[in-house]
């Protein structure tokens, strides 16, 4: 697919206030932008990050072409010079970012922009749309996954999808929360992932009777053979007539390698049950039960409570639409403005009655602390960049809002990481997006560095996000600031 010029993928506002900018040129300063979350979608205790190979792919293709400029004069909202200057627009400035699949909290920055506040100000929009929906996706497909307890997960949701791009990269961030491989063709081309499928009804419906329909599949189809047994009777029906075609495969000295059945309705534990019974009395036990029909964690969860002997699961509307928390709610916010005469950063601060959306200021950066013994996660740390630490001191963690919660780490008993790497130095591309199925593979890395009680689907153990001494300490004298009568 031809990349696409994305530039005028924003909200007007980011325009007009780049045009303000741009009018008083002492205003357009170098600032530190934080894109930033404030909760986990769906109740989870983690999320996962996606999406940056396309936020790379956009900021590189980032400029207003001759119809951008003309389209954007017909608004009568713009002066010839801006429109002068748009002409000749690129992104200088830098970008930090945590990699895709890397597993993530609420309230540390995913993406940190540093540039001319022009700049920063035009990518927010594209930029939150990009990372907002991957990271959804992928987080909803984790949790997915982990229900399913090693079975394998396929993406099964293009045709509700809300638009192609929602399929195509919702798929993509599927892919790299764990599915095993995804309906979606053109997908699997863009990214070298697996595509995966059986047929539909309509396919059973097509032939005179079933059983004619299960044979012809399986001849032309003999090392994927997953037949669809619910269009007509499952039990008396459906079952029988793909016993029928299998025997009949091995008799002919057809290897059955990958094969099964595909439940898509009705009581999907009850019938689970009954057709391994059936495939196991008749000499294939090891056939696939698949199921697909509205799955999500939750059901695939009380399944296999219930005993289901499925082990193959297809999940499409609730994973493409992440249908239960269909947002992430990832927010780009002001944290320090460049002073010119002594080169450093100025922290700013937003307030608001509401202490989530109270943002961190500074130039930041995150560490996570893993312990020694077991690699898993203690806690992750929000320091500013000039921080340094020696894991060989002891560390002491606090709670940035309950400060008496202390956490003592004693020297040589945790290791440190720092999270956020580059992206864009000066305006050029510095870092390379692996594949697909290799972000795949440090996703799940990343997830088993989280303790049970984080991945759990219901109540999950919170991770500790803190907040480094100076920070917290920069942060208060900040509030402490203002003064409202």
């Amino acid at each position: 697919m031809n990349e696409r010029n994305l530039t005028l993928l924003t909200d007007l506002y980011e325009l007009t206030m780049m045009q303000g900018y741009f009018k008083d040129m002492d205003a357009n300063e170098t600032v530190i932008f934080d894109a930033c979350f404030r909760s986990n979608p769906g109740g989870s205790g983690y999320s996962v990050c996606a999406g940056l190979q396309q936020v790379i792919e956009y900021i590189s293709n980032l400029h207003f072409a001759p119809d951008d400029i003309d389209y954007l004069r017909s608004t009568g909202l713009f002066a010839e010079d801006f429109l002068d200057y748009l002409k000749h627009f690129h992104f200088s400035g830098d970008i930090y970012a945590i990699p895709e699949g890397s597993v993530v909290f609420p309230r540390e920055s995913l993406v940190k922009v540093i540039a001319p506040i022009m700049e920063a100000q035009l990518i927010e929009t594209a930029l939150l749309n990009i990372i907002n929906h991957q990271s959804l996706i992928a987080t909803k497909a984790a949790r997915v996954v982990y229900a399913a307890q090693g079975d394998g997960v396929m993406e099964f949701g293009l045709r509700r999808a809300q638009g192609p791009d929602a399929g195509i990269y919702g798929a993509r961030a599927a892919m790299i929360g764990g599915c095993i491989g995804t309906s979606n063709v053109l997908c699997g081309k863009m990214f070298d992932v697996p595509v995966k499928g059986t047929h539909a009804h309509s396919w059973i419906m097509s032939f005179p009777d079933e059983l004619t329909a299960f044979r012809t599949y399986a001849r032309l189809y003999p090392n994927a053979c997953i037949l669809l047994v619910d269009t007509y009777d499952t039990l008396n029906s459906g079952i029988p007539n793909a016993i029928k075609v299998f025997t009949e495969m091995r008799k002919a000295g057809i290897p059955l390698t990958f094969y099964g059945i595909r439940l898509d309705s009705g009581d999907l534990a009850y019938l689970s049950k009954k057709a391994k019974k059936m495939l196991d009395t008749a000499g294939f036990s090891d056939a696939v039960i698949s199921a697909s029909n509205d799955l999500d964690e939750t059901l695939i969860s009380s399944l296999k409570l219930q005993g289901a002997t499925i082990n193959s699961w297809g999940v499409g509307t609730n994973l493409i639409t992440s249908k239960d928390c269909p947002s992430f709610g990832g927010v780009y916010k002001l944290a320090a403005i460049l002073d010119k005469k002594s080169g450093t950063f100025i922290p700013k601060i937003k307030l608001s009655e509401n202490a989530e959306k109270i943002t961190n200021p500074g130039n930041k950066t995150i560490r996570r602390i893993y312990n020694k013994d077991t690699g898993k996660i203690i806690a992750d740390l929000i320091c500013l960049t000039e921080e340094e630490y020696d894991t060989s001191h002891s560390l002491l963690l606090f709670d940035p809002v309950e400060t008496w919660k202390k956490t003592h780490l004693a020297p040589g008993s945790y290791t440190m990481r720092e999270m956020m790497v580059p992206v864009f130095l000066k305006g050029e591309c510095v870092y390379q997006s692996p594949k697909v199925m290799d972000i795949r593979a440090y996703c799940q890395k990343e997830l088993d560095t989280l303790w049970d009680e984080s991945r759990r689907l219901e109540f999950p153990h919170r991770v500790h996000v803190d907040l480094s001494n100076d920070l917290w300490h920069m942060r208060n004298q900040l509030l402490d600031s203002y003064h409202f009568s």
